[in-house]
């Protein structure tokens, strides 16, 4: 299975504020810090704040930081919540599959995809950047924690 990149950069977003030592950083920085364009970063921190994990404020003494409910939200919910309910594979699309009444492979697919969410429910974003995580991911960062922003 394959996380798309959104959720992707969800996580690694999560992860960095979940490491920040007082600093609120902005959403430029976390961009640059996980090597990401800009416009991704502030779409993907747009819809954490709107799930209530990240607190996102503007202008002078703005940044980002991590709620309480994403500092303990669940890995899973999180991985489902931007991976959406999809099926893994498609079979009724504009050309649909000839097998899709009398298929097992979907159901089976369909499990995978429930089992792979369900390993990941009861891991919290403290859990994964528990030592040694998240000394690394202070390490990325691209500028001191103690620097203006820009």
């Amino acid at each position: 299975m394959r996380l798309l990149r959104s959720t992707d950069l969800a996580l690694r977003i999560l992860m960095r504020l979940a490491v920040s030592t007082g600093d609120t950083p902005a959403t430029r920085t976390v961009a640059e810090d996980m090597g990401v364009p800009y416009t991704h970063a502030a779409k993907v921190v747009a819809e954490l704040q709107h799930l209530g994990l990240v607190d996102a404020r503007r202008g002078r003494g703005g940044g980002l930081a991590l709620t309480e409910q994403g500092r303990t939200a669940s890995v899973g919910a999180i991985v489902r919540t931007f991976e959406g309910d999809d099926e893994v594979v498609e079979c009724e699309g504009a050309t649909p599959c000839p097998l899709r009444s009398d298929c097992r492979l979907r159901g089976a697919l369909r499990r995978a995809q429930e089992a792979f969410h369900a390993s990941l429910d009861p891991v919290t974003l403290d859990q994964i950047v528990a030592d040694p995580t998240g000394p690394v991911l202070l390490g990325i960062s691209t500028r001191p924690s103690d620097a203006p922003l820009p």
